[in-house]
């Protein structure tokens, strides 16, 4: 049964279509063009099995045989950026709490799930809660730090006229494209959702296609996401296997965020559609990462205790498949034998390998056969350049069965936590290969400089640690190392219990890395968000300016009320003020009590406001001045209605900068203009930026900056208890 032609579908028809399908051809299904698609009958022989990690058994078929990936592609340029350009940046936020807590309530099925692939419940966590928590992170720094918007205005005004009447701004436009997600196995929900997020917060579709191995994962957090009903139309689609012809369909406006090897991204940047036809192309892939323990933190050290725990976890988290784990443990040549020692014993006390099922198991198999073999083939390289494995075995291990007995498994993944030893620390293979399991290798290093340098033979990384509490060898290996990595972490007795660990990249920081780790960045905050949309200049009028951004710009038309007849615009409601509704006041003079009154009730007695000579002598003064927070408080006088209503409460001032002194007798007046409205979406009020501006009675400037305030959204009581509302009452866009 195939349903490519099927544009829309409701979620229960689907989930019934999608149970009938699987049952004839027991094929993973995909999620395409809103609905699910099966390949027929005939696809079931050449369909790749998938099977349990631990046990063998068949858990999933995968094959897209007759999926028209153009239609995907198209359907997401289209209907997905309708549905998506039809939402502002904090209502797409507010949709990935939701989805966050759809996931969170249903989680216990991925988690169940999860444990096909091999993943403890701590691995689990790691990949699940670690995914919800991206959701829950972008979806609060999207209200935060992003305008209830569609367009995001970057960095200051730039004059490009001396009137003021041409000026440029930096803007951020959402690509018109499809954001393609090509996933590894390793993190089948986390990896999806660390790239679904900004996509989706920048208003830009996502097509993923995750790796076969653990596909099935991915096909049941996508699941979850249908049936909950958040997904707006075309937003999201799942291909659950190979996408041959994938990068023909590609063009510019769209995006693909690559995470897999080094090799393989390299053959997918060569494509015609990246090389010439403007497609973005990101990566992130593998990483001979490093550990350095300081010269400082010797056995008996916190940090010595800190870098050994941290060195096991990252050797069997996940069984070691982590593009974050650990590689590379360069520690003093003196301590080599030590550190070797500590992980030995560590292993042995806090290290069950087995069935994730199992009671007690704390390690589970690698995610595949193949997998496995392949690891023990790059252990093999290792040992021939010299390694010599010193913690571990390469034999098959006994572990403990779903039922709970001790013994081989033929059929499972397997493989011991495995240190090697290499007494020549700058042989190439210990900085060159990988083996992509529960493996890593210490070498030994004499001199910060050295450890500088082996770091560095690692072609670049995403991630190195540092075990030190001196703050000079920190600084020393930073200099030398921060350019060959995305991410430092420093370790040390005050950070050891709190560190989110060496391996764990986290939503608000860049993952990614030079060099050989792709030269890529995702995460990283709104940043990723931007990397879904182009930054563009725009050159006009400060009218146009205004128009194009949401944002007031001088010069655009601005209304005081006491000329227009409009009320105060501090009695407006959100859903009242507009863009350009402005106080002007009349004008205040300065006078030396005042100047000394301010001085001696605040403490602040700075010689510029109290000893004429000394001011006089400063180059910055003409003589005594009024101080610059008396200005800006009486600005607040100037410009406030103090009756209770819409406004309720100034929650900061930004940007301020004083440029012309005040001087005794010298008088000041304020222009408060309503600048940028952003309505929250899950509060009754909203925050208001005005542009402050004080003049003197030469009409120089004296300061600027911006006022923030929360109002309420809709009308409320006046002080004679009567409703705010006014005819032209018009909400305007932030």
């Amino acid at each position: 049964m195939t349903r490519a032609d099927t544009d829309t579908a409701g979620a229960s028809a689907a989930d019934t279509n999608t149970t009938e399908e699987t049952r004839m051809t027991g094929i993973l299904p995909s999620y395409v063009r809103d609905a699910w698609w099966t390949p027929d009958a005939s696809a079931e022989a050449s369909a790749a099995e998938v099977r349990d990690a631990s046990t063998g058994e068949v858990v999933a078929r995968v094959s897209t045989d007759g999926l028209d990936l153009g239609a995907v592609l198209e359907h997401a340029r289209t209907v997905g950026q309708r549905s998506l350009g039809e939402l502002t940046f904090h209502q797409r936020a507010v949709l990935l709490k939701q989805m966050a807590l759809a996931l969170t309530e249903r989680k216990a099925e991925l988690y169940e799930v999860s444990a096909r692939a091999g993943a403890t419940k701590r691995d689990s966590w790691v990949d699940i809660d670690g995914g919800i928590g991206v959701l829950f992170t972008y979806s609060s720094k999207g209200r935060r730090e992003l305008p209830n918007a569609k367009v995001v205005v970057d960095g200051p005004v730039e004059p490009l006229s001396k009137d003021g009447s041409f000026i440029g701004r930096h803007v951020y436009t959402r690509l018109p494209g499809v954001a393609v997600q090509i996933n590894a196995f390793n993190f089948p929900v986390w990896g999806s959702l660390e790239k679904f997020a900004p996509a989706f917060l920048a208003g830009v579709p996502t097509v993923v296609k995750p790796a076969t191995p653990t596909g099935y994962l991915a096909e049941a957090f996508v699941r979850i996401l249908v049936e909950s009903g958040l997904l707006p139309a075309g937003s999201l689609q799942l291909v659950s296997g190979s996408v041959p012809d994938l990068f023909d369909h590609l063009r510019l406006g769209d995006l693909v965020g690559f995470t897999g090897s080094a090799s393989t991204a390299e053959k997918l940047r060569a494509h015609d559609s990246v090389q010439t036809g403007g497609v973005r192309f990101t990566s992130e892939t593998d990483s001979i990462n490093a550990s350095v323990l300081g010269s400082d933190a010797l056995p008996g050290t916190p940090e010595f205790d800190a870098y050994i725990a941290q060195l096991v976890v990252e050797m069997t988290s996940k069984a070691g498949q982590k593009c974050t784990a650990i590689r590379r443990a360069i520690v003093p040549a003196e301590a080599v034998d030590a550190v070797v020692d500590a992980v030995r014993e560590r292993l042995a006390a806090k290290v069950v390998l087995g069935d994730p099922r199992a009671e007690g198991v704390t390690m589970g198999p690698l995610a595949s056969l193949a997998q496995r073999d392949e690891v023990l083939r790059q252990v093999a390289r290792l040992r021939e350049a010299g390694g010599e494995v010193v913690v571990g075995s390469t034999d098959a291990p006994d572990v403990v069965l779903a039922d709970g007995s001790t013994g081989p498994d033929p059929e499972g993944a397997f493989v011991s936590p495995m240190l090697l030893s290499f007494p020549d620390a700058t042989a190439a293979a210990v900085h060159e290969v990988e083996a992509f399991g529960p493996v890593a290798s210490v070498i030994g290093y004499d001199s910060l400089d050295q450890a500088v340098d082996l770091v560095a033979r690692g072609g670049g990384s995403l991630v190195t640690s540092v075990a030190t509490h001196d703050p000079d060898v920190a600084v020393a290996l930073a200099s030398g190392i921060a350019a060959m990595n995305g991410r430092l972490l420093f370790l040390d007795r005050d950070d050891a219990r709190t560190s989110t660990g060496h391996g764990s990249p986290v939503p608000h920081l860049v993952h990614g890395g030079p060099g050989r780790a792709g030269g890529g960045e995702e995460l990283g905050g709104i940043r990723a968000v931007m990397h879904h949309m182009q930054r563009t200049a725009v050159q006009g009028s400060p009218a146009m300016l205004t128009a194009l951004t949401g944002v007031w710009h001088s010069g655009a038309e601005a209304r005081p009320f006491a000329e227009s007849g409009e009320r105060h615009p501090f009695r407006k409601s959100l859903a009242e003020l507009r863009i350009g509704d402005q106080v002007a006041s009349p004008a205040r003079t300065v006078t030396l009590e005042d100047i000394e009154t301010f001085a001696h009730f605040t403490g602040d007695t700075f010689y510029a406001h109290m000893d004429e000579a000394a001011a006089a002598a400063n180059p910055f003064f003409p003589g005594r001045v009024a101080h610059g927070y008396l200005l800006v408080s009486w600005a607040a006088g100037l410009f406030v209605d103090a009756a209770p209503g819409p406004v309720l409460a100034n929650s900061g001032l930004e940007n301020l900068r004083f440029i012309t002194p005040v001087s005794p007798g010298d008088s000041i007046r304020v222009e408060l203009t309503a600048k940028q409205i952003t309505p929250r979406e899950t509060d009754e009020y909203g925050e208001v930026r005005w542009d402050a501006v004080l003049k003197n009675q030469d009409d120089e400037l004296v300061a600027t900056y911006d006022v923030l305030t929360l109002v309420a959204k809709e009308p409320t009581g006046d002080a004679d208890g009567d409703a705010t509302v006014g005819a032209d009452a018009q909400v305007q866009p932030a």
